[in-house]
């Protein structure tokens, strides 16, 4: 089955009531808690769950695996879709922790907006600001929301000064707060006025309730708290602190809001601010730089490939962002890396960990195809016109494992997983002949990652290993020319990159590298993409 002939029009109104964003931030900030209290205030869950599932409070949502909910982080980047007033939402969670950064990199390839949050507390942190450069350098527009305004904090002012200055992000406040950080009484629009006072529901597991409240009653009744905000709203225009559209789509200026994500506070203007301001899928650029349009025949990046979603099956998803075209379950689809035909019989749309079958996807809806044989993060799929996306590039790692299996009689096992945790993208595995196929080396930008491999290892292939760290901290792509000279350097070793047969040349440190450089400038030495720092 292909597609036919679909309506390029009604493939474009598909995509114009489509919003396909994540939420960056800092670990702990509350990026989980807020993506649940979106879902919650979209109706897409009953009841907002919790990190840890603290006071009765069921886990989180897009939190689903076993390690995430008993060290309360998120490790692997999850979506979940739901629909707000006609506006079709794609949320994708990403990890925050700084060692997951390469799964938020891949993510923020798939998406058409942002929402930074910050700690009403802290300000911009060092993750969120790794993060934001990414958005910089993708050109995504970043809508910000200033969280946990229920705890003691900053002053307003502050933290948009902040953000000006640190990240050169013109802010435009579209509420304002009624009391200070730890008094929070709620919030002002400036578009209108209106004043919405909030109630916590019991353990706020459930939707605040919002009472909207006149100006005159609000004055009288918030007293002091009433007379600083306004004066500072009044600040605000003095100043000229409003939104411009065109500076918001280009990344200079982001829309700010106020709230507080665990007990709902603020969440429902955050919401109804992405359906109305974050764009809609638009053209995509190909590795050549020619635009796809959105009405053009289905094509599709791979960003994400998991496994262990589901324990009754075991199998292995592939996350594909719908760039241009209507799919439809079924169609043959062209793997572009290989010209083979792929099929899309079994295609699901995923929430969480839960799945359902998925008929039809539109630009910016993210397709799970079931054991899509090899198919790798980056990958290009097409219907008709081919098309080939840029790679979404890998990170230099600054960890280095050697892997061994604890059991030989689990080799097979052993194997089977390191290559699954491979094409996912859970770590880099290098082999060389000189180690053998029995004892990879795994790379990674954070030492948790060697944690989740353990986990996953063991809980999945049945396949506990050992890992013992090399003194590496430092990588670079070399060729096949420079590989020999280079492995004969004292403490410097070559070895392929399983993925995608790379020569990576890994070095004790960013001094021997350069020793190196120097007294053998004719060698192939390529700095690889920086963790949160892209070229």
């Amino acid at each position: 089955m292909t597609t036919g002939t679909a309506n390029p029009d009604d493939v474009l109104a598909e995509a114009a009531r489509r919003r396909t964003f994540a939420v960056i931030s800092h670990p702990d900030a509350g990026k989980s808690t807020l993506t649940e209290a979106l879902a919650l205030h979209a109706s897409a869950i009953g009841q907002a769950g919790a990190v840890h599932g603290k006071s009765g409070r069921r886990g989180v949502t897009s939190d689903w695996m076993d390690m995430e909910r008993s060290r309360g982080i998120s490790i692997t980047s999850s979506v979940l879709r739901f629909e707000y007033g006609g506006t079709l939402l794609n949320l994708l969670d990403t990890p925050g922790h700084a060692d997951f950064s390469e799964d938020t990199y891949r993510v923020l390839a798939a998406v058409d907006g942002a929402i930074m949050l910050l700690d009403s507390a802290k300000g911009l942190e060092a993750q969120t600001l790794k993060l934001f450069d990414v958005c910089r350098h993708r050109r995504i527009p970043v809508i910000t929301f200033v969280n946990k305004w229920d705890r003691p904090g900053r002053e307003p002012l502050e933290l948009l000064d902040e953000v000006e200055q640190r990240i050169g992000l013109r802010p435009a406040p579209l509420n304002w707060p009624v009391g200070v950080a730890g008094d929070f009484r709620g919030l002002v629009a400036r578009g209108d006025g209106s004043y919405t006072r909030f109630h916590r529901a019991p353990g706020g597991a459930t939707r605040a309730v919002a009472e909207h409240v006149p100006a005159d009653r609000a004055a009288a009744e918030e007293g002091d708290a009433w007379t600083a905000a306004t004066e500072e709203l009044a600040l605000l225009d003095e100043i000229g602190a409003v939104l411009d559209m065109d500076a918001f789509a280009a990344g200079t200026c982001t829309p700010v809001l106020f709230g507080a994500a665990l007990p709902n506070f603020g969440v429902e203007a955050l919401l109804e601010t992405v359906c109305r301001l974050a764009p809609a899928p638009g053209p995509r650029a190909d590795e050549r730089g020619t635009d796809r349009p959105v009405g053009a025949p289905f094509a599709g990046q791979v960003f994400k490939v998991q496994a262990g979603m589901d324990r009754a099956h075991r199998d292995r998803l592939a996350f594909v962002r719908v760039c241009s075209g209507r799919f439809e379950r079924g169609m043959s689809l062209t793997h572009a890396a290989t010209g083979r035909p792929m099929g899309t019989k079994h295609a699901q749309t995923v929430f969480g960990r839960d799945r359902s079958t998925l008929d039809t996807a539109y630009p910016g809806d993210v397709i799970g195809l079931p054991n899509a044989a090899g198919v790798k993060v980056g990958d290009t799929l097409y219907d008709r016109r081919p098309v080939t996306f840029p790679p979404i590039p890998a990170f230099a790692p600054e960890h280095f494992m050697v892997a061994h299996v604890k059991d030989n009689g689990r080799a097979k096992q052993f194997r089977r997983g390191i290559d699954q945790l491979d094409n996912e993208g859970v770590v880099q595995v290098l082999r060389s002949d000189l180690r053998g196929d029995g004892a990879p080396v795994l790379a990674a930008v954070g030492p948790l990652q060697f944690e989740v491999v353990t986990a996953r290892m063991e809980d999945e292939f049945g396949a506990p290993v050992t890992l013992n760290r090399l003194d590496y901290t430092t990588a670079r792509l070399t060729d096949a020319a420079s590989a020999p000279v280079l492995d004969a350097q004292r403490g410097v070793e070559v070895l392929t990159r399983v993925l995608d047969g790379a020569l990576v040349a890994v070095f004790p440190d960013k001094w021997r590298v350069r020793a190196i450089e120097r007294d053998k400038p004719d060698l192939t030495l390529t700095p690889m993409l920086a963790a949160g720092t892209p070229d």
